[in-house]
């Protein structure tokens, strides 16, 4: 089984990933700056305390492993350009230790060119653009990190996220096309999870919802 270097593990949608990756039987290595944010207790589990922003405890945490998988975003009083600062410092501990493959989590905000955007897609868009501009920058600068990395990348999208239940099926298509506007964050984990052994969306950005 692969070893998984885990950023962004103590956040919603990482404990759900996290949860399910061990319980699959993969190895993790999970960084977080408060270690206790992560409950789980597992043989399989190694919890590294460190910053995304500190490029010597990325690559801590990256040694080792056999893929990346990134769910870390912007959080209350984070710096504006978090994920992208941070996505570098993966991206360079990934190409020190020769490791090609990188899953990174994004929302239906960033851009993709098979997207068909409908209206409700439109208007969430742009009320982001006046609410919390820095979150879209944001998150294009890290796709575009990712994009001229030469790395076997892949951004998986998800729009509204809730706690709900896991139901066990949903549809991974594009925005606006075969698409809702709600994702539980377990079916989410899920889809994530599987990348893990796929490489069917190597280079593109897949949208995924109910």
């Amino acid at each position: 089984m692969k070893t998984i270097a885990l950023f962004g593990g103590s956040g919603l949608t990482g404990q759900q990933f996290l949860t399910q990756a061990l319980t699959a039987g993969y190895r993790v290595r999970a960084l977080a700056r408060d270690p206790q944010k992560i409950p789980q207790r597992s043989t399989k589990l190694q919890v590294i305390q460190g910053d995304i922003l500190n490029a010597n405890d990325v690559a801590t945490t990256i040694e080792g492993t056999d893929i990346v998988v990134s769910l870390f975003g912007q959080v209350k009083g984070s710096p504006k350009d978090v994920q992208t600062r941070g996505t570098a410092n993966i991206v360079a501990a990934m190409k020190e230790a020769g490791i090609r493959r990188i899953i990174s989590l994004s929302g239906g905000g960033l851009p993709y060119v098979d997207d068909r955007p409908k209206l409700a897609d439109k208007l969430i868009k742009g009320i982001m653009r006046l609410v919390v501009p820095h979150v879209l920058t944001d998150a294009q600068n890290h796709a575009d990190v990712l994009r001229q990395s030469g790395l076997a990348w892949e951004i998986v999208r998800g729009p509204r996220l809730t706690t709900e239940p896991a139901r066990g099926q949903y549809r991974v298509g594009w925005v606006g096309v075969d698409a809702s506007t709600s994702i539980g964050r377990a079916d989410l984990a899920n889809f994530i999870l599987q990348q893990v052994e796929a490489e069917g969306f190597v280079h593109k950005m897949p949208f995924v919802s109910y």
